[in-house]
């Protein structure tokens, strides 16, 4: 019996295409394990969208570099397709770089490995079979991902993507119905729908749908519960997808829109193609939804060239805004990004002292916005049982996470189940209370 072990970096894509790696190699009789230890084959699934990601796989790989002798070692995904070959220089144990393209050659590659040949590099990115779900090996039975675009073509200053995951490449609509329909056929209740932009969805198909006519067409099939995306590009978020919200309960009370700065100046720096004005427009079509819509974003701070003036712009943009929540991060260099030729460059100490004053700004906003809840009964989609809390672990439709107590209940019985949560009390990251009703 062959055995892998298989280990993620980054967003939700590389989750799901861990997955479908997963699935690839079951089919192919491979058996996934715990720990580089006990498997025939080490895969390290990559991102490099900031630089502590990458060096965290670098080390991952020395770390576990005594436990790679007589076994195949591959490195996937992001750094995979920025690095290419000068992985083996560094990491003289990999056997083997494959992009996120080219998954679905995992078997061809691995059999050539084990016939004799050394190393091999897979990075093609054009192909058509980046889609394919390939008997994906999904982590959760009851909620799915599903990729309706590849790659981006928006050129950020800041972002390695375009160079890593390619120019985008929409899925048909049609393929996607299917796939999604299938989802639902096999049990699955919650959808989200992935992309580096999903906005920018353009059907290749004669049926020429945009992304607001797709949402539709998922949402309305029967038995899917909940439908999420991500991620938006502001450039692109049109006021008909906050209409497809309003129109179709199915659709989650959630929009991920990320800003990265609230200062005009930067945002020109960055190459975001909207300005703080037309940004906070889409901000205001969302909060004038007839439901409540919440909303997240990412922010950066310590873009090159970014002032103190600047950094109180995108203070000021959260206590505008008042998000429900915020991914923010220090800026790190990129390689083959056009940021990394601008002047400005700020040190790492005060990225640091930025970061730890917006984020403390933050988690005083959402402190507040997540008290409001308190008294509420929400609906849960019920995700896991904290034996060391004695708690379920579950989200709302606005992707809060809640914590709640419910007696009598076997820590099998409620995974997977929507249930009703009365809401008792609230901290910054999260929700808690008991359980309401089945």
């Amino acid at each position: 019996m062959k055995t892998f072990y298989l280990e993620t970096f980054g967003c939700q894509m590389n989750v799901h295409d861990s997955e479908k790696v997963a699935g690839v190699l079951a089919a192919r009789g491979y058996t996934q394990v715990d720990c580089p230890e006990q498997a025939d084959l080490i895969l390290y699934n990559t991102c490099s969208i900031r630089e502590k990601a990458e060096q965290k796989v670098y080390s991952r790989l020395q770390q576990f570099r005594r436990h790679s002798d007589g076994k195949l070692v591959a490195v996937l995904g992001c750094v995979a397709q920025q690095e290419g070959e000068r992985i083996f220089e560094r990491a003289p144990q990999v056997a083997l770089v494959c992009g996120s393209a080219c998954y679905w050659r995992l078997p061809e590659l691995l059999e050539r490995l084990e016939g004799g040949e050394r190393r091999l590099a897979a990075l093609e990115q054009n192909t058509d079979e980046t889609f394919e779900p390939r008997l994906a090996r999904r982590q959760s039975p009851y909620r799915a991902y599903l990729t309706i675009i590849e790659g981006c073509d928006k050129q950020c200053t800041f972002c390695v993507v375009p160079f890593t995951r390619g120019r985008e490449r929409s899925r048909s609509s049609q393929n996607i119905l299917r796939e999604a329909r299938a989802l639902v056929a096999a049990g699955y209740t919650e959808i989200q729908l992935l992309g580096q932009n999903v906005s920018s969805y353009r059907d290749p198909s004669p049926a020429g749908w945009d992304f607001p006519t797709l949402l539709a067409e998922v949402a309305a099939i029967p038995g899917l519960k909940r439908l999420r995306f991500t991620t938006s590009h502001p450039k692109d978020f049109d006021r008909r997808i906050v209409t497809c919200i309003e129109e179709n309960p199915v659709l989650a009370n959630h929009v991920h829109l990320p800003v990265q700065s609230g200062s005009d100046r930067v945002l020109q720096r960055m190459r975001r193609q909207y300005t703080r004005e037309q940004y906070l427009e889409k901000v205001a079509w969302i909060k004038g939804a007839r439901r409540a819509i919440a909303i997240s974003t990412d922010i950066i701070v310590g873009f090159p060239g970014e002032t103190e003036e600047d950094f109180q712009q995108t203070l000021s943009l959260l206590d505008e805004v008042g998000y429900d929540a915020v991914f923010s991060f220090k800026y790190s260099a990129r390689p083959h990004t056009a940021a990394l030729k601008l002047d400005g460059h700020l040190p790492e100490q005060e990225k640091g002292r930025r970061l730890a004053i917006l984020q403390e700004r933050q988690r005083a906003i959402q402190l507040r916005r997540n008290g409001e809840w308190i008294g509420r009964t929400v609906e849960v989609l019920v995700e896991s049982f904290n034996s060391a809390t004695g708690q379920w672990v579950g989200r709302t439709s606005e992707n809060r996470v809640v914590n709640f107590h419910a007696p009598g209940e076997q820590s099998s019985s409620l995974a997977g189940r929507y249930v009703q949560v009365h809401i008792s009390r609230a901290g910054p990251n999260s929700l808690a209370g008991e359980l309401a009703g089945l």
